[in-house]
């Protein structure tokens, strides 16, 4: 009696397995994409004697058919080819399949990196901006722990003084 109970144990076991197993390999041929990310907001937040502090806010793009959870950026900011600012931020957001968000993040210009960057502005109506980082996810072992990303753009100083007022 207790023999045919075994078998049937058995089976249930290594059918499950071979189940769970099968519906793992599925997920495996998918590649995430990496997000895409631009910048969509910067502002001055405390000019300090040594440094200055920018609370900038990147658009993060998720194209995939599933959520990604991000576990925090850091980021460098170039002006005009010129390093500007750089800083880290623990945020824990999620972007929704196919969906967007921003991340807010705390730049620091050293003054050295303001002088420079400010002493290539005379004659310039428009500056080009490169943001460059990682972007760190969560999710497990297929998701790819840190993604680079980079994106390049141009804006007016007009456009800055416009919206302080």
């Amino acid at each position: 009696m207790a023999f045919p109970r075994m078998k049937f144990l058995a089976f249930v076991i290594i059918s499950s397995f071979s189940v769970l197993s099968l519906a793992g390999c599925a997920g495996v041929g998918k590649t995430l994409e990496p997000p895409r990310v631009t910048l969509a907001n910067i502002k001055v937040e405390e000019v300090k004697a040594f440094e200055t502090v920018f609370q900038i806010e990147l658009r993060v793009f998720n194209t995939n058919d599933i959520a990604i959870e991000i576990k925090g950026i850091d980021c460098e900011l170039e002006l005009n080819d010129r390093k500007f600012a750089s800083g880290v931020s623990k945020v824990e957001k999620e972007i929704p399949s196919y969906g967007t968000d921003t991340v807010p993040i705390t730049l620091y210009s050293s003054v050295l990196d303001m002088v420079r960057g400010v002493l290539n502005l005379p004659g310039k109506e428009k500056l080009k901006y490169k943001v460059s980082g990682r972007v760190r996810l969560g999710g497990g072992p297929l998701v790819p722990s840190v993604v680079p990303f980079e994106s390049e753009g141009e804006f007016s100083l007009e456009g800055l003084n416009d919206s302080t007022r």
